[in-house]
């Protein structure tokens, strides 16, 4: 059911992969709340996924960008400025890769290198679109700028590896570049801290199904869907949430405040 909560917005959404993604999930619900945006991954990203099913679905343009790259910045945020013939009024940053996981190497065994890389895509990418869109004024005032996380920024999870340290990094960003942007612009910027969901990158890591399934009993609403996670993006691209701002959003079926619970007890014994 459409609210028509985006119409006339216009934005940017790094990251759609296939339709088990959150981000494509986003794309499809902010184009029936009425939105225009812009599509953009890697070019690798491209050859291996569907975007272009999804463009067409929701009848928008697809910019191939490395997000790391200041120049491949520049020229998304040049030509989307003037494809809407204007300033935009959200970006979604739904970019993480953690190639030690990949590697099955350990928190204590971590390659630096590796590391490095991560780090750069999972997180440094969410300052650098930001610091170009607040270069090129590319953003509307009360626009809003949303990244996904995880609760592994908080707590320990060992399978999480150097992630965690990537969406720790990555939150931080938030209430930062935050603060800036709401004083001058009024642009909220917030992460969604979602559930574990069934993405081509969570499978790779390690016991990902069986944690999965223990969310799914420790949360008291169950696990959030990728759809329901688009839904709950879309009300923060809305004016709904105008005054939320500098935030890590917990959108996770209760998983986040809930401590031992019988089913737990139950395995120990």
């Amino acid at each position: 059911m459409s609210y028509n909560l985006l119409k006339g917005k216009k934005g940017i959404i790094f990251g759609a992969l296939d339709e088990n993604s959150i981000a494509w999930k986003v794309a499809e619900r902010a184009y029936e709340e009425k939105a225009s945006f812009i599509l953009t991954n890697t070019p690798a990203s491209l050859r291996m996924g569907k975007i272009n099913e999804l463009s067409h679905k929701t009848k928008s343009m697809v910019i191939p960008v490395d997000a790391t790259s200041i120049v491949d910045l520049n020229l998304l945020f040049d030509k989307s400025l003037d494809h809407f013939g204007g300033k935009i009024d959200f970006i979604l940053h739904s970019i993480a890769m953690s190639i030690n996981i990949r590697k099955r190497n350990p928190y204590t065994s971590l390659n630096y290198e590796f590391l490095r890389k991560g780090w750069e895509i999972s997180a440094v990418s969410y300052h650098k679109i930001m610091q170009t869109a607040w270069e090129k004024n590319a953003m509307n005032q009360w626009g809003s700028i949303v990244a996904l996380t995880y609760v592994a920024s908080q707590r320990s999870f060992p399978n999480y590896v150097d992630m965690s340290d990537y969406k720790s990094y990555l939150e931080s960003i938030t209430r930062n570049f935050g603060y800036h942007w709401g004083i001058k612009k009024k642009v909220r910027v917030n992460t969604v801290s979602q559930s574990p969901s069934m993405t081509k990158s969570a499978k790779s890591i390690k016991g990902f199904k069986k944690f999965f399934l223990l969310s799914e009993k420790i949360s008291p609403l169950g696990n959030a869907s990728a759809q329901d996670c688009a839904n709950y993006i879309i009300t923060l691209f809305s004016d709904l949430t105008r005054k939320v701002t500098m935030q890590n959003l917990y959108h996770d079926g209760g998983f986040s405040n809930t401590g031992i619970i019988d089913e737990t007890m139950i395995t120990i014994t």
